[in-house]
């Protein structure tokens, strides 16, 4: 244990103290919800680039559609590549749900990385886990 001479001065010891902290990282996310690419045709809206936005969240593309389903109160279809809504939904509106989507069920709220999984629990919940800073939430879905 070091004990305070009198000597020491107030910046050598908050250098001393600076030097026991870990490291922070400096990186910087480079992390983008991707903007939607939607086509309407007829009464449909197509999501043509569904599969970059569910590989992006690391989710199950089931899982987006039925949020999306849901928040837009209307039937989805998942195929191959893309998410048909059958109704006409503005492409803005569609952006605006998909974000919300990825700061309920993506990205971590302590840490703001979307380095995320969801877990079930014994008791039926689902907790959102954080891969980065171990931070766990509870999710409704």
């Amino acid at each position: 244990m070091h004990f305070i001479n009198k000597d020491d001065d107030y910046p050598m010891l908050l250098d001393r103290a600076f030097s026991k902290l870990p490291a922070l990282s400096e990186e910087k996310s480079d992390f983008k919800i991707p903007e939607v690419d939607s086509l309407i045709q007829g009464n449909k809206t197509i999501i043509r680039n569904f599969h970059q936005i569910k590989d992006t969240a690391r989710r199950e593309g089931n899982d987006i559609a039925k949020y999306l389903s849901k928040e837009l109160a209307a039937p989805v279809s998942v195929d191959d590549q893309k998410l048909t809504i059958s109704t006409k939904v503005n492409g803005s509106v569609l952006n605006t749900k998909v974000k919300k989507y990825f700061e309920i069920y993506v990205v971590c709220k302590e840490c703001h990385k979307p380095d995320t999984r969801i877990e079930s629990t014994e008791h039926g919940y689902e907790t959102l886990v954080c891969e980065a800073c171990g931070a766990r939430y509870t999710i409704k879905r």
